[in-house]
């Protein structure tokens, strides 16, 4: 989402006439796009705009745009701290980016250049924002706010562009993406619909809920190929009792339920696992590592809890840091070797890759895979898994 949301961004800037560069010594503006789902991510951008101040000295007439979530959540107050701070966008203005820079009183050239497509074959479509989950750890709704569906004629058309500049693989993205739904549509049918454009050869999506896995939503992956057979679907923990308590709305028994339907119709599963949530006992903390056990997940991204100022569990006693480490230890053990386990899964079976170089790409469960031939970049290999090197798949072709 906020690669996303940093692309449309930069294509305001992009039609002022600016050009981006790797060399922040050359910038003439900074644009700094934020998280605030967790304390450190927060900390970091914070950090950067800091070191920002000597840059800024140099040269007061370069320019420093501080915006995403973490401008949402801290607001106008932000200048107050960094004085030199030129324009704060928060991520609810997201739609409203250019009118803010029409607006300041900054020296911003207005032009018509074009928002040229990238390298990647990969096309990131927004198709909603907010949530309208309330999940007693999680900042994102207030920084986000609301569910706001966008119209599916404009995904499309959005989705159609993309795939006209050259991009193979439209990503789908939203806070619960498939939430989506407009009068007569359901996700699901979007997803059909994205894939049936000229050129769209894979769609991907982030990041669902579990609670939208859906009879409809498993109907059309079934249907449709061009659906990729890999979900990060966030878990967080493997306890009813820590799932309920982190207002996610669901049990572990409709999880797991969930997760069986989508591995029986082919799907590599990762997931986000938080560890020593406030309520979090011993035996809540062997569920979840039961639970690792008994999906066998692709890839876990396992985290510490981190409370969030102004989220219910925010006001709960935390664990002391030695209990959060060591529990983290633990799962970080149990989740190490997974990716390599579920390459080596995927030994003699016939594989569908996307080429994103000349003799790589992705698998639809995506997985990487190389080929022993090269092929133009965004063609389709149909190729069977002869061998596998730690987390790469060694092709037949």
């Amino acid at each position: 989402m906020n690669i996303a949301d940093s692309e449309e961004m930069a294509a305001h800037l992009l039609a002022r006439g600016y050009m981006p560069t790797e060399n922040l010594d050359e910038a003439d503006l900074a644009l700094i796009n934020t998280c605030t789902v967790r304390d450190h991510a927060e900390h970091r951008a914070l950090s950067f705009l800091g070191r920002l101040r000597k840059w800024k000295r140099e040269n007061p007439k370069r320019i420093i745009i501080f915006a995403g979530c973490a401008a949402q959540r801290l607001g106008e107050k932000l200048k107050k701290t960094f004085p030199y701070l030129d324009l704060v966008s928060g991520a609810k203005e997201i739609d409203r980016f250019a009118e803010l820079l029409d607006n300041s009183a900054l020296f911003i050239p207005s032009g018509t250049q074009e928002n040229k497509p990238q390298s990647s074959i990969t096309g990131y479509v927004t198709i909603m924002r907010g949530c309208d989950f309330e999940c007693s750890y999680c900042i994102v709704p207030s920084v986000r706010g609301p569910v706001q569906c966008l119209p599916s004629a404009e995904i499309l058309k959005n989705a159609a562009q993309k795939a006209a500049q050259g991009y193979k693989e439209i990503v789908l993205l939203g806070q619960t993406v498939n939430a989506w739904k407009e009068e007569g549509k359901t996700f699901a049918d979007l997803l059909n619909e994205v894939s049936s454009i000229e050129g769209v050869e894979r769609v991907r999506f982030v990041s669902p809920h579990p609670i939208f896995i859906t009879n409809d939503f498993l109907k059309a992956v079934e249907n449709n190929p061009k659906i990729a057979r890999h979900i990060h679907l966030p878990v967080q923990s493997g306890s009813t009792k820590v799932l309920q308590e982190m207002k996610r709305g669901y049990s572990r028994e409709i999880l797991l339920e969930k997760l069986d339907a989508l591995k029986k119709r082919g799907f590599a599963i990762s997931t986000d696992i938080i560890v020593g949530f406030p309520t979090e006992t011993e035996a809540d903390f062997q569920e979840t590592l039961s639970l690792v056990e008994r999906v066998h997940f692709s890839a876990a991204y396992c985290f510490k809890y981190s409370p969030r100022q102004g989220t219910p569990a925010a006001e709960m006693t935390l664990f002391p840091e030695k209990i959060l480490e060591e529990r983290l230890d633990i799962l970080l053990n149990k989740v190490k070797g997974l990716a390599e386990s579920a390459y080596r899964a995927q030994l003699g079976k016939p594989v569908q890759i996307l080429m994103e170089t000349p003799n790589k790409g992705r698998t639809s469960d995506n997985f990487w895979a190389q080929t022993q031939k090269e092929y133009p970049i965004g063609s389709v290999v149909n190729t069977e898994v002869v061998s596998v090197e730690d987390t790469l798949l060694l092709t037949r072709d």
